[in-house]
């Protein structure tokens, strides 16, 4: 295979990041097929045994295991750093799968780390669970609390980890400040950009080390594949973050990587129009409900910030209904919108974020994050505006709002 002409690393940097989503990091087959083509392999035939040989030695180009490297693989992985700005980029087999290794290949027994509280509630189990039972110490901060970050730091203090905007409640975290003060310090910055994308926020630019992804949501857009990725420089994706990867065998089959290549042609178009959407709904919502947490809307308490250090404010928002009774009405009551805990899908999607996606935490720390009873999280889809406005009104109506 060869890459399309024109594809050196100064050329490919120097498009724009719509070129980059449609065309960035496409190899050729000597057919010139236009669409990315498929590799289903799991291994590579060699012509000598030298090749083989230099190639496991690392001195010679080439694929050899398909745990390793896949040519549909390594076109997604190139086409995200591109999106990113990233040096490099490993795809991984699921979102969780990209936090865990963004997290574990870099954390030892006896190391710290701080989170922002507001979190995915698989990502607060890594930090609640998951880490502590392997000696690693974890703190958890209100992170838009921007003193909190310097205050928590400690002497081992090697990873700030964080979601903005986060899941289910929206919290916007400073990037540039929580990674100035990372940096001060000798420490990474890992950031869940999933909300956003890389069309619409791009945390390398402002500071941060380690971007990290669920490319289930946006990026595949249509509630089709698992898939996840972490960009950072070329030496942590390579000496830190490939050796846990290989070892520990957390990689994207290619059939998944060509659908998620797919939907990044159009992900810029998705995220823009989404984002339209999202803010029309909030916008009708709002005076209805008890409470609002869109972050594109002036009521957010960071929204000048979110303005700031997003393009868009994205697809989601959440809205407190009081009760879990009358969250579950409003559910009950949609006839377009669908019940389902999945994000970044072209589908509106509502749920109750305290029986789904946070179930699993006990109401405690539910009640720290600001996951309550009443929340409901929606993820506004491409369907007409209009549609769903009538869908949404009709709800609310229903459920007595």
């Amino acid at each position: 295979m060869k890459k399309t002409t024109g594809m050196d690393r100064a050329t490919t940097r120097s498009w724009r990041p719509a070129t980059r989503a449609l065309r960035g990091g496409t190899w050729r087959s000597e057919h010139g097929e236009t669409s990315e083509a498929l590799f289903l392999t799991s291994g590579y035939t060699y012509d000598d045994a030298g090749t083989v040989a230099a190639r496991f030695a690392g001195s010679a180009d080439g694929m050899t295991y398909s745990r390793l490297q896949n040519p549909t693989v390594a076109m997604l992985e190139e086409r995200i750093a591109l999106l990113e700005g990233a040096e490099a980029c490993r795809a991984q087999a699921s979102g969780m799968a990209a936090m865990t290794a963004a997290l574990l290949c870099q954390l030892s027994a006896g190391d710290h780390m701080v989170a922002g509280r507001a979190a995915f509630g698989s990502c607060r189990w890594l930090v609640d669970s998951l880490l502590p039972r392997f000696g690693i110490e974890t703190t958890t901060i209100d992170g838009t609390d921007d003193a909190a970050w310097e205050a928590a730091v400690r002497p081992n203090t090697r990873v700030f980890f964080f979601e903005t905007p986060a899941n289910p409640t929206l919290d916007v975290i400073d990037i540039a400040h929580v990674c100035a003060v990372a940096r001060a310090h000798g420490i990474v910055t890992v950031v869940d950009n999933a909300f956003a994308g890389p069309t619409l926020q791009r945390p390398m630019e402002l500071g941060a080390d380690v971007v990290a992804y669920s490319a289930t949501k946006l990026m595949d857009g249509q509630g089709r594949v698992l898939a996840g990725a972490v960009c950072g420089s070329r030496p942590f994706i390579e000496e830190q973050l490939l050796p846990f990867q290989r070892n520990t065998g957390p990689v994207l089959s290619p059939f998944n990587a060509w659908v998620v290549l797919k939907g990044l042609e159009t992900l810029d178009l998705r995220a823009r129009r989404q984002s339209e959407h999202a803010l029309a709904l909030g916008r009708l919502v709002e005076p209805r409900v008890p409470r609002l947490l869109h972050p594109g809307l002036e009521s957010h308490p960071r929204h000048a910030l979110a303005m700031r250090q997003m393009d868009a404010c994205g697809a989601i928002f959440a809205f407190d209904v009081g009760t879990r009774s009358a969250a579950f009405a409003l559910l009950d009551a949609l006839g377009l919108i669908d019940i389902s805990n999945n994000i970044g899908d072209a589908r509106t999607l509502m749920c109750h974020p305290a029986s789904t996606t946070h179930a699993g935490l006990d109401p405690a720390e539910r009640a720290e994050m600001g996951v309550t009873e009443g929340l409901l999280r929606i993820n506004v889809g491409l369907e007409d505006i209009a549609d769903l406005s009538e869908d949404l009104d009709h709800a609310l109506t229903a459920a007595g709002f």
